[in-house]
Protein backbone atom coordinates (compact mmCIF):
# COMPACT_ATOMS: atom_id res chain seq x y z
CA UNK A 1 0.00 0.00 0.00
CA UNK A 2 1.10 3.63 -0.47
CA UNK A 3 1.02 3.99 3.44
CA UNK A 4 3.65 1.24 3.53
CA UNK A 5 5.75 2.46 1.04
CA UNK A 6 5.58 6.19 2.05
CA UNK A 7 6.46 4.80 6.05
CA UNK A 8 9.30 2.62 4.26
CA UNK A 9 10.80 6.01 2.44
CA UNK A 10 10.55 7.87 5.78
CA UNK A 11 12.13 5.12 7.79
CA UNK A 12 15.37 5.03 5.34
CA UNK A 13 15.24 8.97 4.58
CA UNK A 14 15.55 9.02 8.69
CA UNK A 15 17.88 6.28 8.48
CA UNK A 16 20.54 8.41 6.03
CA UNK A 17 19.86 11.52 7.62
CA UNK A 18 21.03 9.80 11.15
CA UNK A 19 24.31 8.15 9.47
CA UNK A 20 24.94 11.77 7.61
CA UNK A 21 24.57 13.90 10.23
CA UNK A 22 24.29 12.40 13.41
CA UNK A 23 20.97 13.91 14.24
CA UNK A 24 17.62 13.65 13.02
CA UNK A 25 15.53 16.38 11.31
CA UNK A 26 12.47 17.50 13.34
CA UNK A 27 9.86 19.18 11.25
CA UNK A 28 7.62 21.66 12.39
CA UNK A 29 4.04 20.88 12.63
CA UNK A 30 2.38 22.42 9.03
CA UNK A 31 5.81 22.23 7.75
CA UNK A 32 5.39 18.59 6.04
CA UNK A 33 4.03 19.52 2.99
CA UNK A 34 7.54 20.64 2.33
CA UNK A 35 8.79 17.05 3.19
CA UNK A 36 5.90 15.09 1.88
CA UNK A 37 5.02 17.11 -0.95
CA UNK A 38 1.01 16.83 0.65
CA UNK A 39 -0.03 20.03 1.34
CA UNK A 40 -1.52 21.07 4.55
CA UNK A 41 -5.68 20.94 4.70
CA UNK A 42 -6.84 24.45 5.25
CA UNK A 43 -10.31 24.30 6.15
CA UNK A 44 -11.23 28.06 6.23
CA UNK A 45 -9.60 28.51 2.77
CA UNK A 46 -11.68 25.89 1.41
CA UNK A 47 -14.83 27.25 2.54
CA UNK A 48 -14.06 30.68 2.15
CA UNK A 49 -13.75 29.63 -1.09
CA UNK A 50 -17.12 27.69 -1.78
CA UNK A 51 -18.98 29.98 0.29
CA UNK A 52 -21.24 31.78 -2.45
CA UNK A 53 -21.96 28.51 -4.37
CA UNK A 54 -22.51 26.85 -0.82
CA UNK A 55 -25.43 29.70 -0.14
CA UNK A 56 -26.16 29.50 -3.70
CA UNK A 57 -26.99 25.91 -3.83
CA UNK A 58 -28.79 25.77 -0.80
CA UNK A 59 -30.69 28.60 -1.91
CA UNK A 60 -31.80 26.94 -4.81
CA UNK A 61 -33.22 23.53 -3.72
CA UNK A 62 -35.00 25.31 -0.38
CA UNK A 63 -38.14 23.94 -0.23
CA UNK A 64 -40.73 25.90 1.05
CA UNK A 65 -41.30 24.67 4.67
CA UNK A 66 -44.81 25.31 5.46
CA UNK A 67 -45.71 23.06 2.19
CA UNK A 68 -42.98 20.86 3.36
CA UNK A 69 -44.26 20.52 6.83
CA UNK A 70 -47.47 20.04 5.62
CA UNK A 71 -46.67 17.09 2.32
CA UNK A 72 -44.70 15.25 5.68
CA UNK A 73 -47.58 14.69 7.40
CA UNK A 74 -45.02 14.56 10.84
CA UNK A 75 -43.02 12.08 9.34
CA UNK A 76 -40.35 14.25 8.20
CA UNK A 77 -37.85 11.53 7.17
CA UNK A 78 -40.65 11.08 4.67
CA UNK A 79 -39.46 13.12 2.54
CA UNK A 80 -35.71 11.86 1.94
CA UNK A 81 -35.91 10.71 -1.92
CA UNK A 82 -37.84 13.51 -2.71
CA UNK A 83 -36.09 16.71 -1.27
CA UNK A 84 -33.84 15.19 1.89
CA UNK A 85 -29.73 13.89 1.44
CA UNK A 86 -27.87 11.05 3.54
CA UNK A 87 -24.80 12.51 5.61
CA UNK A 88 -23.36 9.30 3.95
CA UNK A 89 -24.49 9.31 0.51
CA UNK A 90 -27.19 6.34 1.21
CA UNK A 91 -27.37 6.20 4.50
CA UNK A 92 -26.83 8.52 8.09
CA UNK A 93 -28.94 11.41 9.17
CA UNK A 94 -30.84 13.16 6.87
CA UNK A 95 -31.09 16.70 6.04
CA UNK A 96 -33.26 19.50 4.09
CA UNK A 97 -32.93 22.95 2.58
CA UNK A 98 -35.91 25.06 3.27
CA UNK A 99 -36.63 28.50 3.56
CA UNK A 100 -39.92 30.33 4.88
CA UNK A 101 -40.88 33.54 6.63
CA UNK A 102 -42.57 33.94 10.33
CA UNK A 103 -42.46 35.96 13.42
CA UNK A 104 -39.76 35.44 15.84
CA UNK A 105 -41.39 34.71 19.53
CA UNK A 106 -38.27 34.36 21.55
CA UNK A 107 -34.62 35.21 20.69
CA UNK A 108 -32.45 32.86 23.55
CA UNK A 109 -29.10 34.01 23.87
CA UNK A 110 -28.30 32.54 27.61
CA UNK A 111 -27.04 29.24 26.13
CA UNK A 112 -24.13 28.97 23.92
CA UNK A 113 -25.92 27.40 21.42
CA UNK A 114 -28.63 29.98 21.36
CA UNK A 115 -31.64 29.68 19.24
CA UNK A 116 -34.44 32.26 18.38
CA UNK A 117 -38.40 29.96 18.15
CA UNK A 118 -40.22 31.26 14.87
CA UNK A 119 -44.03 31.39 14.25
CA UNK A 120 -43.94 30.21 10.69
CA UNK A 121 -46.38 32.15 8.05
CA UNK A 122 -48.83 30.13 6.89
CA UNK A 123 -48.45 26.95 8.73
CA UNK A 124 -50.59 26.04 11.96
CA UNK A 125 -48.48 22.47 12.63
CA UNK A 126 -47.49 21.80 16.10
CA UNK A 127 -43.64 21.75 15.19
CA UNK A 128 -41.40 23.72 17.12
CA UNK A 129 -39.31 25.99 14.38
CA UNK A 130 -35.79 27.38 15.93
CA UNK A 131 -32.91 29.03 14.02
CA UNK A 132 -29.68 28.98 15.54
CA UNK A 133 -27.94 31.76 16.19
CA UNK A 134 -24.49 31.07 18.23
CA UNK A 135 -22.51 31.61 19.20
CA UNK A 136 -21.96 27.42 18.98
CA UNK A 137 -23.87 25.74 16.50
CA UNK A 138 -25.10 22.24 16.49
CA UNK A 139 -25.25 19.42 13.95
CA UNK A 140 -23.78 19.44 10.15
CA UNK A 141 -26.92 19.92 7.91
CA UNK A 142 -25.52 23.07 6.26
CA UNK A 143 -22.55 20.53 5.06
CA UNK A 144 -24.27 17.40 4.88
CA UNK A 145 -27.37 19.43 2.50
CA UNK A 146 -24.44 20.52 -0.14
CA UNK A 147 -24.30 19.14 -3.30
CA UNK A 148 -21.07 20.90 -4.25
CA UNK A 149 -19.04 18.69 -1.88
CA UNK A 150 -19.00 15.05 -0.65
CA UNK A 151 -17.30 13.20 2.39
CA UNK A 152 -15.21 11.39 -0.85
CA UNK A 153 -13.86 14.68 -1.71
CA UNK A 154 -11.81 14.94 1.86
CA UNK A 155 -8.86 12.81 3.22
CA UNK A 156 -10.44 11.68 6.50
CA UNK A 157 -12.89 12.47 8.86
CA UNK A 158 -11.25 15.39 10.28
CA UNK A 159 -11.11 17.20 7.43
CA UNK A 160 -14.84 16.35 6.88
CA UNK A 161 -15.66 17.81 10.26
CA UNK A 162 -13.41 21.08 9.59
CA UNK A 163 -15.40 21.71 6.95
CA UNK A 164 -18.73 21.75 8.81
CA UNK A 165 -17.24 23.95 11.63
CA UNK A 166 -15.90 26.32 9.14
CA UNK A 167 -19.26 26.65 7.44
CA UNK A 168 -20.42 27.83 11.18
CA UNK A 169 -17.94 30.23 10.94
CA UNK A 170 -19.18 31.95 7.62
CA UNK A 171 -22.55 31.21 9.19
CA UNK A 172 -21.61 33.50 12.25
CA UNK A 173 -19.57 36.08 10.52
CA UNK A 174 -21.49 36.50 7.57
CA UNK A 175 -25.61 36.14 8.14
CA UNK A 176 -26.28 35.86 12.06
CA UNK A 177 -23.79 38.48 13.52
CA UNK A 178 -25.20 41.14 10.50
CA UNK A 179 -29.12 40.25 11.59
CA UNK A 180 -28.27 40.99 15.01
CA UNK A 181 -30.32 38.51 16.41
CA UNK A 182 -30.65 40.32 20.18
CA UNK A 183 -32.95 42.83 18.17
CA UNK A 184 -35.33 40.28 16.46
CA UNK A 185 -38.02 39.73 19.22
CA UNK A 186 -41.47 40.28 17.45
CA UNK A 187 -40.29 41.16 14.03
CA UNK A 188 -40.82 39.21 11.00
CA UNK A 189 -37.93 37.60 9.59
CA UNK A 190 -37.27 35.76 6.31
CA UNK A 191 -35.03 33.25 5.77
CA UNK A 192 -33.52 30.37 3.86
CA UNK A 193 -31.59 27.31 5.89
CA UNK A 194 -31.07 23.71 6.53
CA UNK A 195 -32.15 21.45 9.18
CA UNK A 196 -31.27 17.78 10.31
CA UNK A 197 -34.76 15.36 10.87
CA UNK A 198 -33.49 14.18 13.92
CA UNK A 199 -37.25 15.02 15.63
CA UNK A 200 -40.59 15.03 14.48
CA UNK A 201 -41.35 18.05 16.66
CA UNK A 202 -38.46 20.53 16.70
CA UNK A 203 -36.64 21.87 13.58
CA UNK A 204 -33.36 23.38 14.65
CA UNK A 205 -32.53 25.17 11.58
CA UNK A 206 -29.04 26.53 10.57
CA UNK A 207 -29.26 29.23 8.80
CA UNK A 208 -27.60 30.32 5.10
CA UNK A 209 -30.07 33.89 4.85
CA UNK A 210 -31.63 35.56 7.32
CA UNK A 211 -33.48 39.04 6.85
CA UNK A 212 -35.93 41.08 8.83
CA UNK A 213 -38.74 42.52 7.39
Amino acid sequence: STMKNKLLALILTLAMAVSLTGCVKVVKIGEEAQLTGKQEFNATDSVQGMWESAEANIEEKAVDLPAFLGEAGGGLKSLVDKYGKYSMGTSGSISYAVKGSGVVEEVNQEKKAGYMTVKLDGYDGSEIIKIQIGSIYKGSSTRDTLDIIRFGDYTNQEEWAAVSQELHSQIDANVIQPADPGSLQGKTIEFVGTFTADSNDELLITVVKLEAK
